[in-house]
């Protein structure tokens, strides 16, 4: 879909390079540039655990299918190299912070009088302006700490605020920015004209959170889930498996069929329980209605109850381990992971950007790029000659 579409990747980490990584899997030609020597510090970072290949799993997903050009920015030969790929570009994705923008000379101001086809996505911690636009920021603090989530998903009133997971909020956020990217890209055919377009890790985690965010707007207030064992609604709770597994029953709209999950369970003698027999009551005495599912769902394995609620079409989810996802035909059925070419990360599947289009294939997964892989080639494809390459490696602008 995209092919043909040239994308200058200047980003580092996680969200913006996620974003252009979409691109390339519709079949944009994306460019990643990384300073020589270190590259981007997101290449080095430490995996959760060991992994049987030598480049880091998560390289892999926000860089896949893109060619490494090492090209040094600090320097006036490298940043002329960066405004002749401007001249050529559809689009240029950055995240580096404002200052760090303004002292390379990369900011939209700087880049759009090269190109006025040019799309400039810009994605930052805090927004584009306020105090705090120049602040740095990573998804834990910007999308997840500011914005109340981090207090409102806690187990409990008393719990410490509730710890995000590495990128978290990086990915949902990136695929924000890639549909400014292709809202622009759309006006661009009737205008003919580029725009800046940005999104940001605290706008996302408000969206996020729109809901109780909202509320607070509205004038009223929120208040922090109370524990699992005083759920205000017992057939939308947790509940733990003889085997030590964890179902999650969302029947908050089937409470019309609580007596038919009151017969899967083998508890007839519930059905003739005061306590439980409206809705008013479940609700009055639901610590009392919650201890009994508690006792309930323990005399059955995980297995045994997945099958049974699903046989009986009651809304249920299981809380899968990360390690599970890979056995869960569903992921493979639905696309959510894919074939990855041969590489060096040890894997043989990765995880698909989340959205397809009738009608339209992606770019199979390839591998992602080693520092300065395809740095030559990228140059030639720009117009630079073995001269003019070897004429920038000689004053250090490439390695």
């Amino acid at each position: 879909m995209l092919e043909g579409i040239k994308v200058i990747d200047c980003a580092s980490f996680v969200a913006g390079p996620a974003a252009t990584t979409i691109m390339a899997d519709f079949g944009a030609d994306v460019i990643k540039i990384e300073s020589p020597g270190r590259g981007d510090p997101y290449r080095n970072s430490a995996s959760a655990s060991p992994t049987k290949g030598t480049m880091p799993p998560q390289w892999v997903i926000d860089n896949r299918n893109k060619k490494g050009l090492a090209l040094d920015l600090k320097s006036p030969e490298g940043l002329a190299v960066l405004y002749e790929m401007v001249k050529q570009a559809d689009v240029f994705v950055t995240n580096l912070p404002f200052p760090v923008r303004k002292r390379l000379k990369i900011r939209y101001e700087d880049l759009a009088p090269l190109n006025d086809r040019l799309i400039y996505g810009s994605l930052s911690a805090y927004g584009e302006s306020g105090p705090d636009a120049d602040r740095p920021g990573f998804d834990s603090t910007a999308l997840w700490a500011r914005t109340g989530l981090m207090d409102l998903v806690k187990p409990s009133p008393d719990s410490a605020p509730a710890r995000s997971l590495p990128a978290m909020g990086d990915h949902p956020t990136a695929t924000a920015l890639y549909a400014a990217i292709m809202s622009a890209m759309y006006q661009r055919e009737k205008t003919g004209k580029g725009r800046q377009v940005s999104t940001s890790l605290l706008a996302n985690g408000m969206w996020w959170n729109a809901l109780y965010a909202q509320t607070v707007l509205s004038g009223g207030q929120v208040q922090c889930r109370p524990p699992r064992e005083d759920s205000s609604d017992a057939l939308n709770n947790l509940y733990q498996t003889k085997d030590n597994r964890w179902i999650h029953l969302m029947m908050a709209h089937q409470l019309n069929r609580w007596q038919d999950f009151i017969k899967i369970t083998g508890q007839d003698a519930l059905l003739g329980d005061a306590k439980f027999a409206t809705t008013d009551a479940r609700m009055e005495h639901r610590g009392a209605w919650i201890t009994t599912l508690d006792q309930v769902f323990l005399q059955k394995d995980f297995a045994t109850w997945r099958q049974l609620l699903t046989d009986n079409n009651l809304i249920f989810g299981y809380v899968s381990k990360t390690e599970d996802l890979l056995d869960d035909p569903q992921m493979q059925a639905s696309g959510a992971i894919k074939p990855l070419a041969a590489d060096n990360s040890g894997a043989t599947q990765t995880i698909d950007s989340p959205l397809w289009i009738g009608g339209v294939e992606k770019r199979p997964a390839g591998p992602a790029p080693m520092l300065g892989e395809h740095t030559d080639e990228v140059l030639r494809d720009y117009g630079y000659d073995d001269a003019a390459i070897e004429k920038l490696r000689g004053v250090g602008a490439i390695p």
